[in-house]
């Protein structure tokens, strides 16, 4: 059964306004009256509406999140490290998915703007780097006056916070670390070249391999969306064409699970047949035993980060604009070898 303030007040005998001022710590209430409401509100388990309490007091204490792939492992981490400082501070969290459309996105805004939330992060659809989505975008995050975040995918000339990653250096890494283990034919799946994370990635696979003097294969480079369908068709393609590259990068723990989905079914093997280096980690590799090597980031610290920049934000709205670059560490695990 849920219990009302007006429930409250009839088992306490007592006015809506006296309960109201005890649940909201305002206004003199005798000592006895609160014991006797405050008794009531323990018996039957009763629990503030966090968007009463918001209307009535002209404040909130719910964070509003935006993410594009809750199914996604990484975005996953990242909503474990927001709401470990979320209930630090004993705040209320709303998260939406996207699942990478517009039109989700702008309802998810609309919905969090009528919940009144208090600050925002934000994963964007894309980088909206281009266009009218842009500037659509960049409208309705003023519009809705609170402090926001962005969090992986920026916007273009952003006046918002920012957490991303290295993008470009992890791909170099990555990169680097075939070269140095001798193989000569290096390809890629990318991730989606329309989104500036895929770009950059692109962009240090490519950056190393000149810095090497390695031979840029075009036919060698298979142009993904950071999904495990289209790296799985790809990979597929370049393994019925016979002409295996020595080695792989994948561009995200998606393309990674595509990419071994397609060596399962075609009887190859890691390490053997052709060496691999990924981006992002991937829990459901480690469970399975496949020993493939990656590129990561602390997926959860960037959800702490961006709790934390929001609340430095909360207390100085009008500070100096904080982007944040967390740093990539490595993993070699052995794929990243050829083993005869």
């Amino acid at each position: 059964m849920t219990l009302t303030i007006n429930d409250i007040a009839k088992k306490a005998k007592v006015s809506k306004s006296t309960v109201s001022r005890v649940l909201n710590n305002s206004g003199y209430v005798r000592k006895e009256t609160r014991e006797k409401i405050e008794n009531v509100i323990k018996e039957n388990i009763y629990y503030p509406s966090a968007t009463a309490r918001s209307l009535s007091k002209k404040e909130s204490s719910t964070i509003g999140v935006i993410i594009p792939e809750a199914d996604n492992e990484f975005f996953g981490e990242v909503l474990t490290g927001i709401s470990e400082i979320v209930d630090e501070h004993n705040m209320t969290l709303i998260f939406c998915d996207t699942s990478n459309n517009f039109l989700k996105e702008e309802r998810a805004l609309a919905m969090l703007n009528m919940q009144r939330v208090k600050g925002l992060i934000l994963t964007p659809v894309n980088d909206h780097n281009y266009g009218e989505a842009e500037k659509k975008l960049k409208q309705k995050l003023k519009d809705l006056k609170i402090p926001i975040v962005l969090l992986d995918r920026g916007v273009k000339n952003s006046e918002w916070d920012g957490v991303y990653f290295e993008n470009y250096k992890s791909a170099y890494s990555a990169t680097e670390i075939l070269i140095k283990e001798g193989h000569k034919k290096i390809g890629i799946i990318t991730g989606d070249l329309k989104l500036k994370i895929g770009q950059d990635r692109y962009k240090g696979y490519l950056g190393a391999m000149e810095d090497y003097g390695m031979e840029i294969i075009n036919e060698y480079i298979y142009e993904g969306n950071f999904s495990v369908e289209k790296a799985y068709e790809l990979s597929k393609q370049f393994i019925e064409s016979k002409d295996l590259p020595d080695a792989i990068i994948t561009c995200n723990n998606r393309t990674t699970l595509g990419f071994i989905k397609a060596l399962k079914e075609y009887n190859l093997t890691l390490g053997k047949d052709i060496a691999a280096i990924g981006i992002d980690s991937n829990k459901v590799l480690d469970i399975l035993g496949y020993n493939f090597s990656y590129v990561a980031r602390d997926a959860v610290e960037m959800g702490r980060v961006a709790m934390h920049r929001l609340l430095e934000r909360f207390e100085d709205p009008n500070k100096q604009r904080v982007e944040c670059i967390m740093p990539y560490k490595i993993y070699l695990k052995g794929s990243e070898k050829m083993n005869p």
